[in-house]
C-alpha cells in the first residue's frame, strides 16, 4: 500500500497549530512504510501504530477505539473509512472531523474538511452527510504551514525568466519521477539553470537522486526538509504532483509543471489547469525523461505565459489568510455550540 505523505503533512500542520491552543495531540498510523511516525514524533505528537493485517471494520474500529481511549476530537483522513467506521468511533470521542478530496461515501462527523478546488465543489457532499455536519470547502481553507504566509508576504517579483527550478514528486515518489524529471532537465544543457531536487525520507530511489545531484553542479539535493516555503519562493518553475503540495506552489505564485499518480489526484489537478494556475502534462506513468525537457523547453521563451500562470496560482488562493485558523475557528464553535445545549 503507498500512502501518500500529503495526508500526513496536512495532519501535521493542523496539529502543531491546535498544540499552540494548548491541545494534546496522538495521531493513529498502521505500521505500515510510508506512515512517517518518526517525522510525527519529531514535531512533539504522539504517534500509535496499530500493527493490523486487513481486517473487517468492526476488528479495525476495535482496534483504533482501544487504542485511543477517549478523545475531544477525532480527525480522521483515510480514503478507505467511511461513515459505518466513523460511527462505531462515536464512542471514543466527542465530535469528529473529516478530512476527504473524493466526495464518493457517505460520513458520520460534525465537521468536514475539503480544502480542493472543484467545478461546483459547493455541492459535492451532498446526499452524503447529515443535515448538522458542517462543511468547509475550497481552497481557502487549504491547511498551510505559518511559514507560506509569511513567505507570501514577503514575496519577490518573478520576471518570468527561468533562473531556479524546484523539482518535488513528494514525499515516495515510488516511480521515481523525480529521477526522470532530472534527466530532462539535464538534457537540456542548461548548466546555468539551478535546480533544488527535494526527496522525503521514504522516497526508495533517494540515493540515487543524491548521487545524480553529486554529480551535478547546477543540482542540490533536499531530504525532508522543514524551509519549503523558501525554495517555492526562491523557485522560478516548478515540477512536481498533484496533491497537497500543489496548494503549497500556488500559494507562493510557482508556474508548475503538474503531474497525477493516482486518480484521486486528477479531477482536482484537471480543474484548477482549467483556470490556467498551472501546466498539467497528464499522468506520470506516461511520462518520460524528453516529456520533461520538452516542457520546461516551451517555457524558457515564454516569460509572459509563466507570468500569466504565476498571477492565476496567487489569485486562486491567498495565503495571508490562514486556513488552518479558520478550521480551528469552526471546531471551536461546533465545541461551544454542543457545550451549551
Amino acid at each position: 500500500m503507498d500512502i501518500g505523505s500529503g495526508h500526513v503533512m496536512r495532519c501535521l500542520t493542523l496539529a502543531d497549530q491546535l498544540v499552540v491552543g494548548g491541545a494534546s495531540i496522538s495521531f493513529l498510523c498502521r505500521e505500515l512504510p510510508g506512515a512517517m511516525s518518526d517525522a510525527i514524533r519529531q514535531r512533539g505528537h504522539s504517534c500509535l501504530l496499530l500493527n493490523l493485517d486487513k481486517t473487517d471494520v468492526e476488528t479495525d474500529a476495535k482496534a483504533a477505539l482501544d487504542a485511543i481511549g477517549g478523545a475531544d476530537w477525532l480527525i480522521v483522513d483515510h480514503y478507505g473509512l467511511d461513515a459505518t467506521w466513523e460511527t462505531l468511533m462515536r464512542p471514543s470521542t466527542r465530535k469528529i472531523m473529516v478530512i476527504d478530496d473524493l466526495a464518493n461515501r457517505p460520513h458520520d462527523c460534525d465537521l468536514l474538511l475539503d480544502q480542493n478546488f472543484y467545478g461546483g465543489y459547493e455541492s459535492r457532499y451532498d446526499g452524503l452527510l447529515s443535515d448538522s455536519t458542517r462543511c468547509l470547502l475550497g481552497p481557502t481553507y487549504v491547511l498551510l504551514r505559518p511559514e507560506f504566509s509569511s513567505a507570501r508576504k514577503a514575496l519577490r517579483e518573478r520576471d518570468g525568466r527561468i533562473e531556479r527550478i524546484l523539482v518535488f514528486f513528494g514525499g515516495s515518489d515510488p516511480t521515481n519521477q523525480t529521477m526522470r524529471a532530472l534527466e530532462g532537465i539535464d538534457a537540456l544543457q542548461q548548466p546555468d539553470i539551478l535546480v533544488d531536487t527535494v526527496v522525503g525520507s521514504a522516497n526508495p530511489h533517494r540515493d540515487d537522486v543524491r548521487a545524480f545531484c553529486d554529480s551535478r553542479p547546477w543540482a542540490n539535493f533536499h531530504c525532508q526538509i522543514s524551509n519549503m516555503a523558501e525554495l517555492i519562493a526562491a523557485a522560478d518553475l516548478g515540477i512536481g504532483a498533484g496533491g497537497a503540495a500543489m496548494w503549497e506552489r500556488c500559494a507562493l505564485g510557482l508556474p508548475t509543471l503538474t503531474v497525477t499518480f493516482a486518480d484521486n489526484q486528477v479531477r482536482t489537478t484537471q480543474d484548477v489547469a482549467k483556470t490556467g494556475a498551472i501546466a498539467y502534462l497528464g499522468w506520470s506513468s506516461d511520462l518520460s525523461a524528453a516529456d520533461y525537457a520538452d516542457a520546461i523547453r516551451a517555457f524558457l521563451d515564454r516569460p509572459d505565459d509563466l507570468l500569466s500562470i504565476s498571477a492565476k496560482a496567487l489569485g486562486l488562493i491567498d495565503a495571508s489568510n490562514n486556513g488552518v485558523e479558520s478550521v480551528i475557528r469552526a471546531m471551536n464553535e461546533i465545541t461551544n455550540a454542543k457545550a451549551i445545549c
